[in-house]
């Protein structure tokens, strides 16, 4: 659940500010990123009805998550690049607000998007995005007093909104600093009975180091 302000990440960047040339983007360029993210889930992922299992309307929360990431970038046109993320698999704690955790599942949550970089000559690059993503959740095991049942997560899509800046550390590298929001919405089921969606729609933010080739 989110604890802390992605805007603290931009604090990571301020000493590599030196002199250097933009990176600049143009049609038929490759750009490879390699960085750490955490995916932050919104505090409040919403009431499941626990009528089925006896209970009433069952407060849930998600945990964050922190792993290694990669994308791919392909300039189709000059500052106009179509980006793949992925991941290795993050792993959640689900908790429901007065009983605990209940269960934890990891997840992977490839991003496809269309993103335009602003083109200017100084070093800092500002850039915006937006895509889909579709998020697989598997290995869910059921924890507490949920222990012995069948927890399970149905997989999702959404729209996935990308914003960052790139600061250039030469011609061809730099340092990246990225907030992306996605939306990802859930259906939960215990023993087959549907509770209800769980709504974790996350941000993920983190640094990357980007080479362009």
């Amino acid at each position: 659940m989110r604890k802390t302000s992605p805007l603290l990440l931009g604090t990571l960047a301020a000493a590599l500010l030196a002199a250097a040339p933009a990176m600049a983007q143009s049609k038929g360029d490759w750009t490879l990123g390699v960085g750490v993210h955490a995916v932050d889930p919104k505090s409040d992922a919403g009431d499941l009805d626990g009528s089925a299992l006896g209970l009433g309307a069952l407060p849930t929360k998600v945990d964050s998550d922190v792993k290694p990431t990669v994308t791919f970038e392909y300039f189709v046109a000059d500052n106009v690049g179509i980006e793949v993320l992925a991941a290795l698999p993050f792993k959640h704690e689900i908790s429901i607000e007065g009983v605990g955790k209940v269960g934890e599942t990891k997840q992977l949550p490839p991003v496809v998007s269309l993103q335009y970089h602003f083109a200017n000559q100084t070093k800092v690059t500002p850039f915006v995005g937006l895509g889909v993503n579709y998020t697989k959740f598997f290995s869910t095991d059921s924890k507490g007093a949920l222990t012995g049942t069948n927890l399970d997560l149905d997989d999702s899509w959404g729209v996935a909104a990308h914003a960052g800046l790139d600061f250039a550390l030469s011609d061809k590298g730099a340092l990246r600093v990225d907030l992306r929001w996605a939306d990802i919405d859930t259906e939960v089921k215990v023993n087959g009975a549907k509770l209800g969606t769980a709504k974790i729609d996350p941000l993920v933010y983190g640094v990357a180091y980007v080479f362009k080739f």
